[in-house]
Parts: structure tokens; C-alpha cells; sequence
């Protein structure tokens, strides 16, 4: 099958970023040092706690730690409403939405910014979940007056899109921001920041340039102006971007951030000799910064020189020995440093199929807050050596201390299972384990999954329904039971109405790019089947994906074009049962 897999040990254990090379999600620049916040939440009004009060606010928390968020919600809103106490208030409103009761939530907010106005994210929340009802006429009047009577108007412009960005209509946001954000605040680099932000988040990239450039305009010394416009820009042209980041680079040799994410770019064009150069510029100027080396190390993973990375690895690790020898462990983070250089050697082991590497390279990881982590990894290794034994009684070792945990290690020992060729145990497993822990709906995912593969369509569809009743907004549920119909070509409507929540919830996802397209192409509309396939086939380059862009090239007779693709395909993974039952389809071989 070609789903995604949500197996929550694949996040855990595979994959590493290179320490402050990537801009996570924007963040508007923080407060200045030295300045007087605008607001100062109030301290809320003593309350005379009585037994009945004391009773309820127990009952509240045992309902949250047993993850009953709706009964939790109506406890402490009730609570809240009697005793006029903006921390049951506030509570009230955290519980509501965990549980996505949005009428619930607007109370609770509601009553917390009653209770204490002068707190800004009590203020915030009321006024965005306002919002999402479509009131937002007056949250556009209420910011308009915040800023108004703002004596920071920095600050203000930062708690405006706080708000702006918690309403789910991107869109709205922006025209809300656009219309708060007039004058001479517009002016402000930190306003022109927050427009840039808003027009990316509507996937308008050349907005957001454009308003990153006006910000490092009104500000030529903002490190997070340049970040924005080598980020918005990466979008629009790769090429100008990192010229115009390079040259404002050379002016700022100390925004290390924006240095960093500069080296990211390039490794993200395979620039690798260029972003080398620039790292060793940035050693020369700052050669106590060994942090460095292990963002060299990791760059020379992607370039694939594995020699040169061990030997930077190993040189980091020898200075974090060095940091825990004259310091307490408390003191310092080296421990947790050494372990995430370990961590990529395990990586360049498994790359390079030297497995055993990989395992003595695991053992020498001692971050106590890691060896659970440690331990999945280890039972996987030991699994991809087929040493099936040793990877269950590696798990069967842990000691969980929730379930959680608990889940992890089920669909961690049903991977191994399954990667083994052993399904039907697999399966067993997680059987036993849905029954142990019904809530857990990656399990339910994974069961799922394995049933598809089975060819119990029946069970597999079941329990993909009863993920998207658990989380509605599972894209990878709908996705996989859409692209189910769609394979299957049958109940093409519903695949259809599947295709599009999944899209809606994460419209870049490769799978679901490849889901939509074959969809398509079940429908005969090919040319809307390409377009999403090679997108898909770009984004992530697999053998199945390949296998799907091929055979829609066949069809509509492009078989050259085809032939390249699925050459592509086999050299990805040769394997691939989806692209040789292709092949076989079509009579095609490619040795």
C-alpha cells in the first residue's frame, strides 16, 4: 500500500533537522528588552474555597486526566460563573477546546475576558472564537481601538495578529489585518511582518515577499525581515531569494539565524560545496561556536560524505565530553547535544546498511529523557536484521508509563512484524492492542492499513471511519479511505468527497497529491491526473508514485514519456509491488 503512516514511532525515531537551519513557523519579532507591556493581567479576586467548591474543582481535574474534556469544560465554566475566579475560567475555556466543542469554548472565553480584561489572551480568544462565528466586524472595530490606544504600538501589532492568527479563515484574517493595520502603523516593520505572514498563510508567496521586502525596507537591520524574504521569496524564485539574502548576509555577519537558514536553502538546491563554504566562513569568524560542526556534519550527510561527517560527529561529541567534564549536567545541555550527534551516526549507519553500527551507536546514547526512543530504534534495527526475537524482547523490556506508550510499543513490534513479511501477526497484535486502548486511533490507522492489505476492505473501511469519528480532522484517514474507492474503483462519489476534506486539511501532502490524481484518473480526466501526480511524484519521488504517473502517461499514450518515469520508479525501489504489478499490467520490461 502507499498510505503515510502515522505509526507515532516513525516521528520519534527517524530523521533529523540541522540544529537552527529551518524557520519554523513565523513568529512576529518578540518585545524589545527594556519596554513596558501595554497590558498587565490583573490578579484575580481571592475565593473562599468551601468543601462543594473544592469537590467540583476535583472532579474537574479527575475528568481531565481521564480525558473526558466536554464534562471537564461544563465543570469548571459553572464553577467559574459562581465563584467569578478567572483561572476556573480559563480552564473551563483550555477543556472546551480540547474537547472541539466550539459553543462551549466561546462561554468559557467569553466569561475569562469578563473576569479579567486586562489579560490579552483571555481577550484574544474571546475575540477570535467571535470571530469564527463570522462577528468580525467586531473584532476588526475592537483592534482598530487596542491599537488606537496602544502606548507600544509594537506590541499591539504583535497581540493583533496573535488573534488574527487563531480564526481558521486564513483569508478573513488577512482582510481583517489589512484593514486594522492602517496609517502610519503600517509603516512599522513589525506591521509589514505581520501582513507578510497573513498573505502567506493564503498561500499568496509574492505578497508575502512583497511585504517582507517593505519590512526590511522600513528596518534594513531585521534579522526576521531577511528570513521572511529568503523564505517567501524560496517560493517565488529559489534563485533571486538566495542572491538577495547572500548580499544582505554580507552586511549582517552576525544573524546567525538568518546564516543558518541561508546554508538550508542551499542544501535544499543541493548546493552543498556552495553551503559549505558559507559554513566554514561562519567557523572562521565564530570558531567557538561548535554547534557548527554539527551542522557541517549533517550537510555532508546530505551531500552523502559520510567520512567527513563521522569526523566532524565524532569531534562535536568530543567537545560536548568535554562541556559535561568541567560542568554539572544540570548546568549544561551537552548530554542532550552528544545524544543528537549519536543519533545521526545511527542515521548514517542505516543509510550505509551497517546495522550493527547503528545498534553500538544507540547504546552510547545516555539522555535519560531519550531511552524509550532509543529503545523503538533499537527493536526497528534489530527488526530491518531479521532479528525478530531480539527486537520483541528489546520491547518487551519497556516499562511504559502510559498509554501511550503503550500504544507506541504495539505498533512499533507490528512494524517490525510487518516489514518481516510476518502480516497475520501483525495483525494479532494490534488486534489485541485496539481492544487494550479503543481510543487510540493510530492504532485503529495502522489495523487498518494492514487489513487493506490483507484484502479485508470491509474491517480496514470500518475502522478508517472510526479514526475520523475519534479525529475529525485526520487528514491521512480520509485520504487513505478515499484513495481505498479510488484503487478499488468503486464508490467514486464518495472517494471524491473524501479526497477533498483531505486536501482541505493538508493540501501539499505528497500522498494525498497521489491520491487526488488517481482519483482523477479513475474518473478519465487525465490531464487533471497528471498535473496532481507530478506534483506528487516531485514533492516525494517513490516507486508508487511513479507507478501511478506512469500507467496514466501509458494511457493516454505518452509511453516514452512513461517508460522514463517508471525507470525512475525502479530505481527507487525495484521492489515496489504497486510498480512491478503495473509493469506486469502493461507487458512493460525495463531490465
Amino acid at each position: 500500500m502507499r498510505y503515510a503512516s502515522i505509526c507515532a514511532v516513525l516521528g520519534l525515531v527517524m530523521g533529523l533537522s540541522v540544529p537552527g537551519t529551518g524557520l519554523q513557523a513565523q513568529q512576529l519579532p518578540e518585545k524589545r528588552a527594556g519596554s513596558t507591556a501595554s497590558s498587565v493581567p490583573s490578579k484575580p479576586s481571592p475565593v473562599t474555597l468551601t468543601r462543594d467548591i473544592l469537590f467540583q474543582v476535583l472532579v474537574g481535574e479527575f475528568s481531565l486526566q481521564r480525558g473526558y474534556f466536554d464534562e471537564a469544560a461544563q465543570v469548571f465554566i459553572e464553577l467559574a460563573e459562581r465563584t467569578r475566579d478567572p483561572r476556573l475560567a480559563k480552564r473551563g475555556f483550555q477543556a472546551a477546546m480540547a474537547s472541539r466543542d466550539m459553543m462551549l469554548a466561546r462561554r468559557g472565553a467569553q466569561i475569562w475576558s469578563e473576569l479579567d480584561p486586562k489579560d490579552s489572551e483571555a481577550v484574544a480568544s474571546a475575540l477570535a472564537l467571535a470571530a469564527t462565528d463570522g462577528q468580525t466586524s467586531g473584532l476588526t472595530k475592537a483592534l482598530r481601538q487596542r491599537l488606537r490606544e496602544a502606548d507600544d504600538k509594537e506590541q499591539a501589532v504583535i497581540h493583533a495578529y496573535g488573534i488574527v492568527a487563531q480564526l481558521q479563515d486564513q483569508q478573513a484574517a488577512r482582510e481583517i489585518l489589512e484593514s486594522v493595520l492602517r496609517g502610519s502603523v503600517r509603516e512599522l516593520a513589525v506591521s509589514q511582518m505581520a501582513l507578510s505572514d497573513a498573505a502567506w498563510e493564503t498561500s499568496d508567496a509574492k505578497a508575502a515577499l512583497a511585504y517582507a521586502q517593505a519590512a526590511l525596507k522600513a528596518d534594513a537591520t531585521s534579522e526576521a525581515a531577511a528570513q521572511r524574504i529568503l523564505e517567501y521569496g524560496f517560493e517565488v524564485d529559489p534563485a533571486v531569494a538566495l542572491a538577495e539574502t547572500k548580499k544582505w548576509l554580507g552586511q549582517h555577519p552576525d544573524a546567525r539565524k538568518a546564516h543558518l537558514m541561508y546554508i538550508s536553502r542551499l542544501v535544499q538546491r543541493k548546493a552543498y560545496e556552495e553551503a559549505l563554504a558559507h559554513l566554514a566562513q561562519m567557523r572562521e569568524r565564530s570558531p567557538e561556536d561548535f554547534d557548527l560542526l554539527y551542522t557541517e556534519a549533517e550537510v555532508h550527510v546530505h551531500a552523502e560524505n559520510f567520512d567527513e561527517a563521522r569526523s566532524l560527529l565524532n569531534e562535536y561529541i568530543a567537545v560536548q565530553t568535554q562541556r559535561r567534564a568541567s560542568l554539572d549536567d544540570r548546568q549544561t545541555n551537552a548530554l542532550a547535544d552528544a545524544a543528537e550527534a549519536h543519533l545521526l551516526l545511527v542515521r548514517i549507519a542505516e543509510q550505509q546498511g551497517h546495522y550493527d553500527e547503528a545498534i553500538a551507536e544507540l547504546d552510547r546514547i545516555n539522555e535519560p529523557s531519550l531511552q524509550f526512543q532509543v529503545a523503538l530504534h533499537k527493536a526497528v534495527v534489530l527488526g530491518e536484521q531479521g532479528k525478530l526475537t531480539d527486537a520483541q524482547e528489546t520491547l518487551a523490556a519497556l516499562e511504559p508509563d502510559n498509554d501511550r506508550q503503550k500504544a507506541v510499543i504495539a505498533m512499533t513490534q507490528a512494524s517490525v512484524y510487518r516489514k518481516a513479511g510476518r502480516t497475520d501477526d501483525a495483525v494479532i497484535l494490534l488486534e489485541d492492542a485496539n481492544k487494550a486502548l479503543p481510543d487510540t486511533p493510530e492504532i485503529k490507522y495502522d489495523l487498518a492499513m494492514l487489513y487493506e492489505r490483507q484484502g479485508r476492505s470491509d474491517k480496514s473501511e470500518f475502522l478508517l471511519r472510526e479514526v475520523i469519528d475519534i479525529e475529525p480532522d485526520n487528514a491521512h484517514a480520509y485520504n487513505a479511505l478515499g484513495y481505498t474507492f479510488a484503487d478499488q474503483n468503486r464508490r467514486l462519489d464518495e472517494a471524491e468527497e473524501l479526497l477533498e476534506i483531505a486536501l482541505e486539511l493538508d493540501p501539499d501532502n505528497p500522498y494525498i497529491l497521489d491520491s487526488v490524481g488517481w482519483y482523477f484518473y479513475r474518473v478519465a480526466d487525465y490531464d487533471t491526473a497528471l498535473e496532481y501526480l507530478y506534483r506528487s511524484f516531485e514533492k516525494m519521488p517513490s516507486a508508487e508514485v511513479g507507478a501511478h504517473l506512469g500507467e496514466v502517461l501509458w494511457v493516454r499514450r505518452s509511453k516514452k514519456e512513461a517508460e522514463g518515469i517508471w525507470r525512475k520508479a525502479l530505481e527507487i525501489d525495484a521492489d515496489n509491488e504497486t510498480l512491478q504489478e503495473t509493469l506486469r499490467r502493461f507487458g512493460v520490461d525495463l531490465q
